[in-house]
């Protein structure tokens, strides 16, 4: 089977879903993060969750985000996105963990079907050995993609094989603030690491 993924019009989709989120009505005005953003200021994204880790224990949001976090829906099947994503995401974490800033890498599957809390924690570990991998039921998933606004829909199953289309954003969360700043996917690593160190350095 050709396990090729166009994501030209999930990127279109996503950047639909995410753009009806954006604020403008703060203008930047007491917001400690408004030199570090690119984009308007966020709203209405992230919140509460219920998943499963790596080690079949149902966890939280406050359970997994102590510490300054890098967010990724995807799945361990997929061909080519998702590792070139999640690998990025992991190279910006190592260079803030140089600089001494340390970021948690989350990957958050949206094909529990497949993604068993084994199959995730496996998949995080070769990734980077910090990475927390998350799955749960179909429900639990839906709930936490909502949450972040993303975009997944499963291909149909041909022979136990399928594609799953989603969006390739990466989304930073703090604990006391919660969603701060998203990232797409050709950001590269030593952008990204700037950029979350500057809301690093303006948190407190």
């Amino acid at each position: 089977m050709n396990r090729i993924i166009t994501i030209s019009a999930v990127g279109i989709a996503a950047a639909f879903l995410l753009g009806t989120v954006w604020m403008t009505s703060q203008g930047g005005k007491g917001d400690k993060f408004a030199q570090c953003r690119d984009s308007a200021v966020a709203g209405d994204l992230g919140g509460p969750f219920e998943l499963v880790n790596a080690q079949g224990k149902t966890v939280t949001d406050a359970d997994v985000m102590t510490a300054p976090s890098l967010i990724y829906f995807g799945y361990t099947y997929c061909p080519d996105v998702c590792p070139l994503d999640v690998d990025r995401n992991a190279a910006a974490v190592e260079i803030l963990e140089s600089r001494g800033d340390m970021v948690t890498p989350v990957f958050i599957t949206i094909d529990p079907a497949r993604d068993t809390p084994e199959v995730v924690g496996e998949f995080a570990e070769v990734m980077h050995p910090r990475m927390v991998g998350l799955t749960g039921s179909a429900e639990q998933v839906k709930a936490a993609s909502q949450a972040y606004k993303t975009y997944y829909k499963a291909h149909p199953d041909v022979d136990g094989e399928y594609l799953v289309d989603h969006s390739t954003f990466s989304y930073l969360v703090f604990p006391e603030d919660g969603f701060v700043q998203y990232f797409r996917r050709e950001t590269t690593p030593e952008v990204m690491a700037e950029q979350i160190g500057c809301f690093i350095d303006n948190a407190s």
